[in-house]
């Protein structure tokens, strides 16, 4: 009796381990799997953040891009139709919406980076 219980044990701490142990983080170039609405964007020099990174956001929902830049320049969203929109020197608030799922690029034409990819879904 004693051996059957050591065994039955042994196999609920074997069983214990294994699902403790598995991994269900994302790799970093996948989405979080948070929908945002509002994204901080901050022009400094020649650099921009975020750089390039991959956000969630939710179709036909507005997505807020709060800039704040030390020059003035222009954003470029390559969804259909292709979206185009200049911000000032300071903050500026802009609003975009996309209509169709999948994966669009947000860009600086004036510093010729990617800003953020935008997973629509």
């Amino acid at each position: 009796m004693r051996r059957t219980t050591m065994g039955l044990l042994g196999l609920c701490l074997a069983a214990v381990t294994l699902t403790g142990c598995s991994d269900d983080a994302k790799p970093a170039d996948e989405p979080s799997g948070d929908v945002v609405s509002s994204v901080d964007i901050t022009f400094s020099g020649d650099t921009v953040e975020p750089n390039g990174e991959r956000i969630e956001i939710e179709k036909d929902v507005p997505l807020t891009l709060n800039v704040t830049a030390d020059a003035p320049g222009e954003i470029h969203v390559h969804s259909n139709p292709e979206q185009e929109f200049e911000y000032d020197e300071g903050e500026t608030e802009l609003e975009l919406t996309i209509d169709a799922p999948g994966v669009v690029e947000v860009e600086s034409h004036t510093l010729e980076k990617t800003i953020l990819q935008l997973e629509v879904r």
